[in-house]
C-alpha cells in the first residue's frame, strides 16, 4: 500500500503542476494529504512530517545556500546597470560585417552574461528586447534568431558561477555522504573495516566541473551558426559597418574588462581555493554594486576606481596568506598583510557607499532589492515544500521503491544512469528544473552513487552533477513549458510566431544532447579539471 500510494503521490504532484498551482503549494500539500491518507491506512509513521521543523532549520543555517541570494543580486544588480546593453552592441558591431556575426556576438554575450550573472530569465528577456529587433531588421530568420538567443540565454544554467550549480551541487553533495554512509555500514556488516569514504563534494568541485563542458556548448552554438550561414546565407546575413558609430578598442575594452575582471575575481576566488562559493559570490555582489555605480553615472568615477583596485587587491593578498608565500622574505608579514588588508577593505567600503548612493538616486537600488528578495523567496518556498515532499515519500517506503527500480535495470548503474537521464529529460518538457533538483535529485542520485560499475568503482559525483545539469538545461528549452520560450515569447515582436520560436530552439536542444553523449563517452570533461585543481 505504501509504495502504491508514493507512485500515486508523485503522480498527483506531477498533475497538479501541469495546471500551474504554485509549485511550493503542490508539493507540500500532495505530501501533506497523502501523509494523511498514508497514517490512515496505517502505512505511514507521521514522525516524518514531524522531522520538517528540523530539515527546515538545516536549511536555513545551509552556509553554501547563503550564495543563491548573493548570486542573485549580483545577476540582478548587473542586469539594471546596462552592461548586457553595451555588451550586445559592442559585439554585435564587432563580428556584425561576417555572415551570421549576430548570432556569434548573442552567443559569445550570452556567454559573458551567464559567467557573470547565472539568470536565465534576465539573460534571455534583455538579449530579446536588445537584439531580436535587430537581427530580424537585418534580415535573419526568425526560427534562428530566436532559437540563438533562447539558447544562449540558458548558458546561465551551466556556466558557473550558476545559481543552480549551487543548489544541484547543495543536493549532490548531500546524496554523496548519505551513499558513503551506507556502503560503509554495508562493508562493516560484512566484517570489512577498510572502507574508507570518499572525500565530500563541493560546489566548487561542481564549478569546475561544468566550466570545460560549458565553454564546448558555446563553441558548438558558434559552429553551428556558421554552419547555417555558409549553408543558408540568407537566413544568417551579414551586418555593414556604421561608418558613423566606428567599433574602437577603447569601445570594445569599455565594455569587456568589467564583467571580465568580476567573472575572473568571482570564478577564479573559487577556483584557486581562496574562498567558497558563498565568499565568491559576496565578492561577487560587491563588484557588481561597483560596476554599477560607474555605470549608471561616469561623472567622478576615482573612488570606484580606487575601490576596484583595492578589491582586487584584497583578493590577491588573501591568496598571498594563505599560500604563505611571504613569511619566508618579510618578517611580520602576516601582521602586515592584515593591516594592509584592513586599509583596503575600508576603501572598497567607502566606494560601495558611494556606489549605493548613486544606484539609489538612480531609482535602481530599490528594485534590484525587490527582484533579489522575490526569487530568493521562491527558491527557499520551494525547497520547504519539497523538503516535506520529500519526507512523505521516504515515510511511505518511495526510497526503497526507487532503489530496487534502479539496481534491478538491465545493464547495472549505466542502465539505471540511462533511465534517470530519461526520465529527467522528459520531466524536463513539463516541470522546472528547481522541482527536478529538490524532488528527484535526492531520490535518484543516492542510489545511482551506491551502484557499481563496470570497472568494479562507484559513480563520480561530479560527472553525475554535471550530467544532471546540462539535462536540466534542456527544461528551459523544451515545449510546452520551457521558462526560456515564455520569457522570449513575452518580448518578441508579433510577427515572430510561436511555433517559429519552437522550431528554432530544437537544433540548440539536438547540441545539447550531443553534449551529454559526450560526456557519457569522455567524463573526463566533467572531472579532469576539478581533479588537477582539488586532487581526488
Amino acid at each position: 500500500m505504501g509504495e502504491t500510494l508514493d507512485v500515486l503521490m508523485f503522480a498527483a504532484a506531477v498533475v497538479l503542476l501541469l495546471t500551474g498551482f504554485p509549485v511550493a503549494f503542490t508539493l507540500g500539500g500532495t505530501g501533506l494529504i497523502f501523509a494523511l491518507l498514508g497514517s490512515m491506512w496505517g502505512v505511514f509513521d507521521f514522525a516524518f512530517v514531524y522531522a520538517l521543523p528540523q530539515r527546515i532549520y538545516g536549511t536555513m543555517t545551509n552556509e553554501v545556500l547563503v550564495a543563491v541570494p548573493l548570486f542573485v543580486f549580483m545577476g540582478v544588480m548587473l542586469e539594471r546597470s546596462r552592461v548586457a546593453e553595451e555588451l550586445l552592441e559592442t559585439m554585435g558591431q564587432l563580428f556584425g560585417p561576417m555572415r551570421g556575426g549576430l548570432g556569434i556576438a548573442v552567443c559569445v554575450v550570452g556567454a559573458l552574461l551567464a559567467a557573470s550573472t547565472g539568470i536565465v530569465g534576465a539573460t534571455v528577456v534583455t538579449m530579446g528586447l536588445l537584439s531580436l529587433p535587430t537581427m530580424l531588421r537585418t534580415g535573419y530568420a526568425p526560427s534562428l534568431a530566436s532559437g540563438t538567443i533562447a539558447a544562449s540565454g540558458t548558458l546561465g544554467q551551466i556556466i558557473p558561477p550558476s545559481i543552480v550549480l549551487v543548489i544541484l551541487g547543495d543536493q549532490i553533495s548531500n546524496a554523496y555522504s548519505e551513499s558513503q554512509r551506507v556502503l560503509q555500514e554495508q562493508a562493516w556488516a560484512k566484517g570489512d573495516f577498510s572502507f574508507v569514504p570518499g572525500p565530500p563534494v563541493s560546489v566548487g568541485d561542481l564549478f569546475a566541473g561544468a566550466l570545460i563542458p560549458g565553454i564546448i556548448l558555446v563553441l558548438a552554438y558558434i559552429v553551428y551558426m556558421m554552419i547555417v550561414a555558409l549553408v543558408k546565407p540568407s537566413a544568417a546575413p551579414p551586418v555593414p559597418a556604421d561608418p558613423n558609430n566606428p567599433i574602437t578598442l577603447k569601445r570594445i575594452m569599455h565594455a569587456l574588462v568589467p564583467p571580465i575582471v568580476l567573472i575572473v575575481a568571482v570564478l577564479g576566488s573559487i577556483l584557486a581555493g581562496v574562498a567558497t562559493p558563498t565568499e565568491a559570490a559576496a565578492v561577487g555582489g560587491v563588484g557588481a554594486i561597483l560596476l554599477a555605480g560607474y555605470r549608471l553615472k561616469e561623472e567622478r568615477p576615482l573612488v570606484i576606481y580606487l575601490a576596484t583596485a583595492a578589491l582586487v587587491g584584497v583578493l590577491i593578498l588573501t591568496s598571498m596568506m594563505d599560500l604563505r608565500v611571504s613569511r619566508t622574505v618579510i618578517p611580520d608579514a602576516d601582521m602586515i598583510g592584515i593591516y594592509a588588508a584592513g586599509a583596503l577593505t575600508a576603501l572598497v567600503t567607502l566606494g560601495v557607499v558611494v556606489s549605493l548612493w548613486r544606484i539609489a538616486r538612480a531609482r535602481v537600488l530599490t528594485s534590484v532589492v525587490r527582484s533579489t528578495a522575490e526569487i530568493t523567496s521562491m527558491v527557499f518556498v520551494i525547497l520547504i515544500g519539497a523538503a516535506l515532499f520529500s519526507l512523505v515519500f521516504r515515510g511511505l517506503g518511495g526510497d526503497q521503491l526507487v532503489e530496487d527500480t534502479l539496481a534491478g535495470m538491465p545493464g547495472g548503474a549505466l542502465g539505471a544512469m540511462i533511465a534517470v537521464m530519461l526520465m529527467m529529460f522528459v520531466l524536463g518538457f513539463f516541470l522546472d528544473f528547481l522541482e527536478i533538483v529538490f524532488v528527484v535529485v535526492p531520490l535518484v542520485a543516492p542510489v545511482l552513487l551506491m551502484l557499481e560499475m563496470p570497472d568494479g568503482s562507484t559513480m563520480s559525483p561530479v560527472w553525475l552533477g554535471i550530467m544532471m545539469a546540462v539535462n536540466l538545461q534542456t527544461s528551459f528549452l523544451t515545449p510546452p513549458f520551457g521558462f526560456a520560450l515564455f520569457y522570449l515569447r513575452g518580448v518578441a515582436p508579433p510577427e515572430v510566431k510561436t511555433t517559429a520560436i519552437y522550431r528554432g530552439i530544437i537544433p540548440f536542444v539536438f547540441i545539447q544532447v550531443l553534449m551529454l553523449v559526450a560526456l557519457w563517452y569522455l567524463p573526463s570533461l566533467a572531472t579532469w579539471l576539478p581533479t588537477t585543481i582539488y586532487g581526488d
